[in-house]
C-alpha cells in the first residue's frame, strides 16, 4: 500500500529523468566513402539523440545489428553517391530503424530523415556559391520556407513529462484496484466475513466503509505525494494550477477503489476478482490513449474505451491540468469517473451475501 506505489513514482521519473533519450546506437554502411559521405557521417554523430556505434560493410551486417539490439537503425550509403550528386542524378539514400520502442525509432527517423536532407543541401549550397550566387540567394533556394516551431506548455519536449504523467497513474490505479479488491476477498479466504458483518451490525455501507477507509486516505496522500513531487519539485506543466490537480487526484482515487470493489461484487473471489482487476489495469495503458491516439482506434475500440478509469484521468489531466482547459470541456469523463466510484452501489447486496456466507475452497 505505500512502499511500491513510492517505489513506482520514483523509478519512472528517474529513468526518464533526461528528459528525451540521448546518445542512442546507429550504425553506417558507407560504400562510397567519399568527403560528401563522411561529412554526413560527422554530422550525424554529431546530433544529441544519435551515436555512430559502428561501420558495416553490408546492409546485412546492419540488420543483424538492429536484430540483435546493438544499434536502433542504420544509414545506407550506396556506392557512386557523391559522384550521381555532382551529375544532378539524384542517387537514393537509405536508412532503416526499429519501431520495436517507438520513442527511439521516431526519433532516430527525424535524425537520419534530416541527415539526408542536409547530405544533399551541403552539395546544392556549394555548388551554388561556385556560380556566384549570394548566401540569401543560396538560402532561399535551399529553404524557399522557414517553419518557426513552438511548442505549447511542454517546450523542451520532455519525455519525463509527458510520459511520467500517464505511465505512473496507470501503476498507482494498478495498485488501486488490486488492494480494493484483496481487502475484501480476504475476508472470505481467512473466513471472518461473519465476524466483520457481525461488527459492521450487519450494514454493507458501514463494513465496506471500514475496510476501504485506510486505504482511500493511504492512497490519496500518495497520490498527492506524488503530484507535488512531479508538478512542484520536478517541475512538470501544469497550466491549470493547483485546484484541478488536487479533485482530479480525488476522483480517480475513488473511482479506482470503486472499480476494485465493483469487480470483487460481480466475482465474489480473492484469485478471480484480483485477476480481473489486473487485466483491467494493464489494458488501461493502451485504452488511455497516451501511446496511441484514440481516435485512429478502431469504433468497437475506441467505445470501449469509456470502460476503463485511466483513459477519464487522461482526458481530464490532459485538457484541464496540462493545457489550462475549461473543466466544461471534460465534463463527460469527470462525471464517467463518478460513476465508477458509484459502481460499487449495484453490487452490495453480493458482496454482503458472500461476506456472510460464502465458503472458501482451496
Amino acid at each position: 500500500m505505500v512502499v511500491m506505489p513510492i517505489v513506482a513514482v520514483l523509478f519512472f521519473t528517474s529513468i526518464l529523468g533526461s528528459g528525451q533519450p540521448t546518445e542512442m546506437p546507429v550504425g553506417i554502411v558507407d560504400q562510397d566513402y567519399t568527403t560528401v559521405t563522411r561529412r554526413m557521417t560527422r554530422l550525424l554523430d554529431a546530433f544529441q539523440t544519435t551515436r555512430i556505434a559502428g561501420q558495416y560493410s553490408t546492409v546485412s551486417e546492419a540488420r543483424q545489428a538492429v536484430q540483435r539490439g546493438e544499434i536502433y537503425a542504420f544509414l545506407y550509403i550506396p556506392k557512386g553517391t557523391s559522384a550521381k550528386l555532382l551529375a544532378s542524378r539524384k542517387p537514393t539514400i537509405s536508412f532503416y530503424y526499429s519501431m520495436t520502442s517507438m520513442t527511439s525509432g521516431s526519433l532516430l527517423f527525424r535524425d537520419l530523415k534530416t541527415i539526408s536532407s542536409l547530405g544533399n543541401a551541403g552539395l546544392m549550397q556549394a555548388t551554388l556559391r561556385m556560380r556566384g550566387a549570394t548566401d540569401d540567394q543560396i538560402m532561399t533556394y535551399l529553404q524557399p520556407i522557414t517553419i518557426d516551431l513552438h511548442m505549447l506548455a511542454n517546450p523542451t519536449l520532455d519525455y519525463n513529462a509527458y510520459l511520467s504523467t500517464s505511465l505512473v497513474p496507470g501503476v498507482l490505479t494498478l495498485f488501486l484496484f488490486l488492494l480494493a479488491a484483496y481487502s475484501l476477498g480476504t475476508e472470505l479466504k481467512f473466513e471472518t466475513g461473519r465476524n466483520l458483518m457481525i461488527e459492521a451490525g450487519d450494514n454493507i455501507w458501514v463494513a465496506i466503509t471500514g475496510k476501504t477507509m485506510p486505504l482511500f486516505i493511504l492512497s490519496l496522500a500518495i497520490f498527492y505525494l506524488y503530484e507535488l513531487y512531479v508538478y512542484y519539485f520536478l517541475g512538470f506543466p501544469h497550466l491549470g494550477g493547483p485546484w484541478p490537480i488536487v479533485w482530479l487526484g480525488l476522483l480517480t482515487v475513488i473511482a479506482s477503489i470503486g472499480f476494485g470493489i465493483f469487480m470483487f461484487g460481480l466475482l465474489p473471489q480473492l484469485r478471480m476478482s484480483m485477476s480481473i482487476c489486473s487485466l483491467w489495469a494493464v489494458l488501461s495503458f493502451s485504452m488511455a490513449g497516451s501511446i496511441y491516439p484514440v481516435d485512429n482506434m478502431d469504433a468497437p475500440i475506441r467505445a470501449l474505451t469509456w470502460l476503463f478509469p485511466m483513459r477519464h484521468y487522461f482526458m481530464i489531466y490532459q485538457a484541464v491540468v496540462f493545457n489550462n482547459y475549461s473543466v466544461s470541456v471534460v465534463w463527460m469523463h469527470v462525471v464517467a469517473l463518478v460513476a465508477f466510484a458509484l459502481l460499487p452501489l449495484f453490487t452490495f447486496p453480493r458482496i454482503k451475501k458472500a461476506l456472510k456466507y460464502y465458503v472458501y475452497v482451496q
